[in-house]
């Protein structure tokens, strides 16, 4: 098992500044990550530092919230598509889950997918917010829309992701689609149980301790 590739290194603060993303590029060219996980607006900067490695370049869109428009986000996917990421992390709109307008959940997924073409699209359905059948009914949304993964959370609301929570989320996606685990994943032991119950990816910032623990 190849550990290192589970994991999408990251680094999303606000304040991140172009050392910050120097950093996180030469991390994951030495540890060998699957992805450096970006704000939109250090694509291009990432995928110049990348150049000539395997690690590719994850961003997010709708992010944190998910309370954008359906056309703003497909214009931020494509953007994103059009600068070079390889991974596209979306997150949905949360009210609508919890309005039970699964239509529209559903159709946004679906209309993302579309502008992601070929590439991996997640889907951030921020589990600390819901309850386990709103869960349900978001990973129902992450299938029909033809989405690559469903994953747990952003890191910026009340908690990432749990081991019920990805234990769940596996149960319902079952090889239909993939399980991110979010947020919260930083000793080895939390790691390895996340992958034991069904994690595909990790997404941490703490990516360079899990490995060296």
């Amino acid at each position: 098992m190849q550990l290192a590739k589970y994991i999408d290194h990251t680094y999303l603060k606000a304040d991140a500044k172009r050392e910050d993303i120097e950093k996180l590029c030469q991390e994951a060219k030495e540890y060998g990550f699957k992805t450096v996980c970006i704000n939109p607006c250090n694509i291009t900067l990432a995928k110049e530092l990348l150049k000539g490695s395997d690690v590719e370049v994850c961003t997010v869109i709708g992010f944190p919230l998910g309370q954008m428009t359906t056309d703003a986000k497909i214009l931020e996917a494509k953007d994103a598509i059009a600068k070079g990421a390889d991974e596209v992390d979306m997150v949905i709109n949360i009210g609508k889950l919890k309005d039970k307008d699964l239509d529209y959940v559903t159709s946004e997924i679906k209309a993302i997918k579309e502008a992601c073409g070929d590439h991996c699209l997640k889907v951030i359905i921020e589990t600390c917010l819901l309850s386990d059948d709103e869960k349900r009914d978001a990973c129902k949304c992450v299938v029909d829309g033809g989405a690559d993964f469903v994953k747990t959370s952003t890191g910026f609301s009340t908690h990432g992701a749990t081991f019920e929570d990805v234990a769940l989320l596996k149960e319902c996606v079952g090889d239909k689609a993939k399980v991110k685990a979010a947020g919260g994943v930083r000793t080895h032991a939390d790691f390895l149980k996340m992958i034991e119950l069904g994690a595909d990816r990790i997404g941490t910032s703490s990516g360079v301790k899990l490995l060296q623990e």
